[in-house]
C-alpha cells in the first residue's frame, strides 16, 4: 500500500496562503502595472492633445483677433483711407498705434489705395532685429512709412516715434515698393474678404511673418495686418513635454514655421523656418508628414530598421481663417511614460519577495488609492475638455509620481486656461460692446440719445462706476453735457485758457485733455500731483461719492482737433467689485470708442448743419418770391404755417377718412415743411408786370399814356380843322361847333376807354362794339416807329415791311408784333404729365385786343402765364436730387391747384391721386390768399366769407370735406387769423352751419 502524502494542517494553510497570496501578488502586479501603463499612455496622449490645442489655439488666437481687427477697419467709413483722392495718412494712426501698442506679437498694420498710396505702422518696441532692419534710432518704439506720389515720383516717407509718440527721426527716398504687386493686395482684392498670407519675410524689415489683409469698401485699395511669428519657438519652447519631446508648428502648406525639442534625440536638431517637414534634416521628424492628413493622438512605431521605436504623435489642427488651415505636431517617446512604470514593477518584485505578507495588504491599499487618484485625474481630464472652472480640480493624494505629476500638470493647465480664457471673454465682450456701440451711434439721429448711448456705452466697457461727458463750445470752453448719475448738471463752464493771461489752463485734467489730445488717467485722485483736482476731492465730500481712479480721454475726429471730453471713474474688478486704476488694455478700448464717437458726433454736426443751410435757403427763397411782389408779400411764409397747423391735428383724428393719416418721423415733417415752403417757388419765373398788372394795357408801364397822347393828337387836329375851316370861308361858330362836338366825342370817348382799361366791370358785347368803334378812328404818324427800338423790338418787328411816312394809323390798333410767340424748344406739356390748353402766344399785346379782356386786366395769355407757376414748381423740382427722405416735396408744392374731381390743374389729378397732405396744402392756400390783408387788388375777406367760399368750393368738391369740417371742428381759422389776419377781419363764423352739410 502506496504511502500517503500527508501535511499539517498548518502548514497546508499556510502553503495555501502563501500561494494564494504570491498568486494574487502576481496577479495584481500584472494587471494595476498594465493598466498603469496603458493610463499613462492614454494621458500622454491627452496631455500632448492639451499642449497641441495650446499651441494651435496660441496661433490661431493672433490671426483670428487681427482678422477681426482688419475686418472691423475695413468696414469703416472710406474717408479714413482716402479723402479728396488722396492718401488719408491720419485719421486711423491713432488707431493702428494704439493698437500694437497693446499686442508686441503684432508686427505692424497698413493700408494701401489702387494707386500704390500706401500707409504703414510698425510695432519697433526698441526691439534690435527690427531697429537694425529699418536704420531706426536705438530708442524707436513705432515706425510710420508711407508712399505717396510728390509731382509725378512716388516718395517713400518714414517717421520713427519714441514711447511718447514723438517723432525722433525721419527719411525720405525714392519708392520702388508697390502695394498692389504683393501677395496680401492681390489675395484681398481676389476674394473680396479678409485673407490670410503663407507666410515670408516682411520687405521693410525681413522679419518673418504672415500678413491678414482686407479689401476697402468701393475696392478702393485694402488695409492689412502682419503678424511677426518669429516668437512662436519662443512659445513653444515654454510648453510642458516630455523629457525627449519635441514639437513642431507648420503653415497651411506643410512648411515648419516654429520647432522646439528636448532630450538626446531633439535638443539639438536643427530645422530651418520654412523647411517642409519631409525635408528636415532630423529623420524622425520626416517620418511625420505623412500623419499631417490625419488629427488627434495616436502611437506611431518610428525609426529606421533594427533601432525602432514607439512614439505617442498628436496632430492638432486649426484654420483661424477660411481657406488657411495650420497644424501643430507633438511628438514623444512612449518610454519618456513607461520607463517609471517599470522600473516600480521590478522594485514591487523585489520587495514582495521579502515583505510578502506586509506588501499584501499594502497592495490592497495602494490598489484602492491609485484606483481613486486615477478615478479623480480622469474627472480632472473631462472637466478640462469641457472647459468647467466653476470649482478647483481634485487633487489626489498619491505616492505615485506619475500620478501627481499628472495632477499637478492639470491644476497648471486648468489655471493657465482658466485665466486666458477669462482676458479672451473680457476682451471679446468688450470688443463686441465697442461693435455693437459703434454700430448704434452710427444709426441714431437724435443728438441728446446720441450722448447718452456715447456715455453709457464708455462707462459699460470700462465697467466704471460713473461718467460725464463734456462738449467744446464756441468760446473757448468745455459745457458739461451729460452724467451717467441724475444729479443737475453744472451751469458753469470751464475754461481752457485765462481770461486775463490767456495761457492755456493745462492745471486741470479736462482741460488739459481738450488741449493737448491726449489721454490721461489717474490710479489715484487724493495722491496725484499732476492735476489741480480740488474740485473732484469737494465733489467726492458733498455729495458721498468718493472718486478714487479716473479715465479721461478726448473725443477727437480727426488730428489735432477736439470736440470734446470722456471722464470715467472709479474702475471695477469684475471678480470683487472694489475700485481699482482703469488698465493699459481698457484705455485702448475707450479710446476707440472715443474715436468713433468723435466721428459720429462731427457727421451729427455736418447733417444738422447742413439740414439749417438747406432750411435757410428754401426760407430765404420763399421769402424772395414774397419780397418780388407786393400782391404775395407774405404768402409763402403764411401757408406753411396754417398748412402744419391742419396736419397736427389731422394726424390726432382716430376715426373716418382721415384715421390713417399721420406723419411718423420728424424727417416726414421737414418733408411736409420744405413743400410747402416752395409751393410758389414757380413764382420766380413769373413776370412782375404780369402778376401785378392792375390795367387791361399795363405791361411794364399803363400803356393808356400811349392812347391819350393819339387821343390828344386827334383833339388838337380838330382844332386846327376849326382854324382851317375859317380860312377856307366857313363862319367862325360854325366851324367853333364843330370842332367843340369833336373834342368834346373824343373826351367822352376816352373817358370810355380809360374805364374799359380799369377792368373793375365785366364787358358787355355793346361796350366790345363801341370800342372797336373808337379804334376804327385814324391818326396820323409822321415820325419813324423803328428808331430807338430795342434789339428784342426790332427782332419781332423784322418780318414786318415798314409803312411810308406820313402813315395813316388806328387810333386804337392791334399789331402783328404784339404778338410774342412760344420758344417751340421749351414745351410745356411733354414729360410731367400735365393736361393744361396752352395759348398759341406767350404773350399778346394787341391794345384793342387786351381792351376788350371780358373780366379783369389778364389776358388769356397772362392767365396762363399766372397759372404756369405751379408747373414751372414742379419742373424746378423734379430736377433737384432730393434726398430719399425728401422725395415728396415735389407733390407736396405743385398739387395745391388740383381738385377732387380732376378739374384742377396743371395735372387734373382726383381724389384717388390726392394724398392728404396734397389735400391740405390746397385748404391753406386758398385760405391764405382769401384773407391777405398785403394784396393791393383786392380787398382781404373776413373769417366768415372766406370759410363760406371754402365751404362753396366744398360742395363743388375742390377741396376735400373731411380735412375742412377738421379745419372748422379744430378752430384752426380762429387760431390763424388770431396770429395772421387784421382785427376787422375776425368776425364770427358759424361753424355748426357747415359742419355735416351735404
Amino acid at each position: 500500500m502506496a504511502r500517503r502524502i500527508e501535511f499539517r494542517f498548518q502548514s497546508m494553510v499556510l502553503a495555501t496562503m502563501a500561494l494564494f497570496v504570491l498568486l494574487l501578488t502576481a496577479a495584481f502586479l500584472a494587471t494595476v502595472l498594465g493598466k498603469f501603463a496603458t493610463m499613462a499612455e492614454d494621458n500622454a496622449k491627452e496631455h500632448f492633445r492639451q499642449v497641441a490645442q495650446h499651441a494651435a489655439a496660441e496661433i490661431s488666437g493672433r490671426i483670428s483677433g487681427v482678422s477681426r481687427f482688419v475686418n472691423i477697419e475695413a468696414n469703416s467709413t472710406v474717408s479714413l483711407f482716402a479723402r479728396d483722392g488722396k492718401l488719408n495718412t491720419r485719421d486711423l494712426l491713432p488707431t493702428f498705434i494704439a493698437s500694437l501698442a497693446g499686442d508686441d506679437r503684432l508686427y505692424g498694420h497698413f493700408f494701401a489705395l489702387g494707386d500704390d498710396d500706401f500707409l504703414q505702422v510698425i510695432g519697433v518696441h526698441g526691439i534690435p532685429r527690427i531697429v537694425s532692419a529699418l536704420k531706426a534710432p536705438a530708442t524707436t518704439q513705432f515706425a510710420v512709412r508711407h508712399i505717396e506720389r510728390v509731382r509725378g515720383e512716388r516718395i517713400e516717407r518714414w517717421q520713427f516715434l519714441d514711447a511718447g509718440r514723438k517723432v525722433i527721426a525721419t527719411r525720405n527716398a525714392p519708392a520702388s515698393y508697390l502695394p498692389s504687386s504683393r501677395p496680401w493686395f492681390a489675395g484681398a482684392m481676389m476674394n473680396g474678404r479678409p485673407s490670410l498670407t503663407a507666410p515670408y519675410v516682411f520687405e521693410s524689415s525681413e522679419v518673418f511673418g504672415v500678413t491678414v489683409s482686407a479689401p476697402l469698401p468701393g475696392g478702393i485699395g485694402v488695409v492689412a495686418t502682419d503678424i511677426d511669428l518669429g516668437s512662436l519657438g519662443d512659445f513653444l519652447a515654454g510648453l510642458s513635454l516630455s523629457p525627449n519631446a519635441a514639437i513642431l508648428m507648420l503653415d497651411p502648406r506643410g512648411r515648419v514655421l516654429a520647432f522646439s525639442g528636448h532630450g538626446e534625440r531633439f535638443a539639438k536638431a536643427r530645422v530651418a523656418a520654412m523647411s517642409p517637414l519631409n525635408a528636415v534634416e532630423e529623420p524622425l521628424l520626416r517620418e511625420l508628414a505623412p500623419l499631417l492628413s490625419g488629427e488627434g493622438a495616436q502611437v506611431v512605431r518610428l525609426g529606421t530598421a533594427g533601432a525602432e521605436e514607439d512614439y505617442i504623435a498628436t496632430v492638432q489642427t486649426t484654420t483661424p481663417i477660411t481657406g488657411s488651415t495650420f497644424s501643430v505636431v507633438a511628438l514623444a517617446p512612449v518610454s519618456d511614460f513607461n520607463t517609471p512604470i517599470a522600473r516600480a514593477r521590478h522594485d514591487v518584485l523585489l520587495v514582495s519577495a521579502l515583505t510578502l505578507l506586509i506588501l499584501v495588504p499594502l497592495s490592497l491599499l495602494g490598489s484602492r488609492q491609485v484606483g481613486g487618484a486615477l478615478v479623480a485625474l480622469a474627472r480632472n481630464s473631462e472637466r478640462l475638455k469641457q472647459l468647467d472652472f466653476s470649482t478647483s480640480l481634485a487633487h489626489p493624494d498619491s505616492i505615485l509620481y506619475e500620478v501627481n505629476a499628472l495632477s499637478d500638470a492639470q491644476q497648471v493647465m486648468q489655471q493657465s486656461i482658466r485665466e486666458r480664457t477669462t482676458e479672451l471673454n473680457l476682451a471679446r465682450e468688450k470688443l463686441a460692446r465697442l461693435v455693437a456701440n459703434g454700430l448704434r451711434l452710427s444709426r441714431e439721429q437724435d443728438r441728446d440719445t446720441l450722448l447718452g448711448h456715447i456715455l453709457h456705452g464708455g462707462r459699460d466697457i470700462a465697467n466704471c462706476v460713473a461718467g460725464t461727458l463734456y462738449l467744446m463750445t464756441e468760446h473757448d470752453t468745455l459745457r458739461f453735457a451729460l452724467r451717467t448719475h441724475s444729479d443737475p448738471l453744472p451751469e458753469h463752464e470751464l475754461p481752457l485758457h485765462d481770461a486775463a493771461t490767456g495761457a492755456p489752463m493745462n492745471g486741470y485734467v479736462a482741460s488739459y485733455v481738450a488741449l493737448n489730445n491726449k489721454t490721461v488717467v489717474i490710479d489715484d485722485v487724493y495722491t496725484e500731483e499732476r492735476f489741480d483736482l480740488s474740485g473732484t476731492r469737494r465733489f467726492s465730500e458733498e455729495s458721498g461719492f468718493r472718486v478714487i481712479s479716473m479715465l479721461t480721454v478726448p473725443l477727437s475726429p480727426r488730428a489735432g482737433e477736439v470736440i470734446g471730453v470722456m471722464q470715467l471713474m472709479n474702475a471695477l474688478d469684475p471678480e470683487t467689485g472694489e475700485v481699482i486704476p482703469f488698465s493699459t488694455e481698457l484705455v485702448s478700448f475707450i479710446e476707440a470708442l472715443a474715436a468713433q464717437s468723435a466721428v459720429t458726433l462731427e457727421n451729427h454736426h455736418l447733417l444738422e448743419a447742413q439740414k439749417n443751410l438747406m432750411d435757410s435757403m428754401i426760407m430765404i427763397i420763399a421769402g424772395a418770391i414774397d419780397a418780388k411782389s407786393p400782391y404775395t408779400g407774405g404768402h409763402c411764409e403764411r401757408v406753411p404755417e396754417l398748412a402744419v397747423m391742419l396736419a397736427e391735428e389731422a394726424g390726432k383724428v382716430s376715426g373716418g377718412p382721415l384715421a390713417d393719416f399721420r406723419f411718423q418721423s420728424e424727417d416726414e415733417w421737414r418733408e411736409f415743411r420744405i413743400g410747402a415752403w416752395l409751393h410758389d417757388c414757380g413764382k420766380v419765373t413769373t413776370p412782375e408786370y404780369v402778376v401785378d398788372k392792375a390795367t387791361k394795357l399795363e405791361t411794364i408801364y399803363n400803356r393808356i399814356h400811349e392812347l391819350r397822347a393819339r387821343f390828344e393828337i386827334l383833339f388838337r387836329d380838330a382844332e386846327i380843322a376849326r382854324l382851317e375851316a375859317i380860312a377856307a370861308g366857313v363862319p367862325a361858330a360854325d366851324a367853333a361847333a364843330l370842332c367843340a362836338e369833336r373834342q368834346h366825342q373824343l373826351r367822352e370817348d376816352f373817358a370810355f376807354v380809360a374805364e374799359c382799361n380799369i377792368g373793375s366791370e365785366t364787358m358787355a358785347p355793346e361796350n366790345i362794339a363801341r370800342l372797336q368803334q373808337i379804334a376804327s378812328q385814324t391818326w396820323v404818324r409822321h415820325f419813324d416807329d423803328r428808331l430807338g427800338l430795342s434789339h428784342g423790338e426790332l427782332v419781332r418787328i423784322e418780318h414786318f415791311p415798314a409803312t411810308p411816312l406820313p402813315a395813316t394809323e388806328r387810333l386804337i390798333a392791334d399789331q402783328p408784333w404784339h404778338c410774342i410767340p412760344r420758344d417751340a424748344s421749351n414745351s410745356l406739356t411733354s414729360g410731367h404729365g400735365f393736361r393744361v390748353d396752352v395759348p398759341p402766344y406767350l404773350y399778346n399785346f394787341g391794345e384793342l385786343y387786351n381792351l376788350c379782356i371780358t373780366r379783369g386786366t389778364l389776358t388769356e395769355e397772362e392767365r396762363f402765364k399766372i397759372n404756369e407757376h405751379i408747373i414751372q414748381t414742379i419742373r424746378m423740382l423734379d430736377q433737384l436730387p432730393f434726398p430719399k427722405q425728401l422725395k415728396r416735396v415735389p407733390e407736396y408744392a405743385g398739387t395745391h391747384h388740383e381738385t377732387l374731381v380732376g378739374n384742377g390743374y396743371p395735372r387734373q389729378l382726383t381724389h384717388a391721386e390726392l394724398s392728404i397732405p396734397a389735400r391740405i396744402m390746397a385748404i391753406a392756400d386758398i385760405f391764405e390768399a382769401l384773407t391777405a390783408s398785403d394784396r393791393p387788388y383786392k380787398k382781404a375777406k373776413t373769417l366768415s366769407e372766406a370759410v363760406k367760399i371754402l365751404a362753396r368750393l366744398k360742395d363743388q368738391q375742390h377741396i376735400d370735406p373731411a380735412l375742412f369740417e377738421l379745419f372748422l371742428r379744430t378752430g384752426i381759422f380762429q387760431r390763424y387769423g388770431e396770429r395772421f389776419l387784421q382785427p376787422e377781419q375776425l368776425d364770427t363764423v358759424d361753424v355748426e352751419a357747415y359742419l355735416g352739410r351735404a
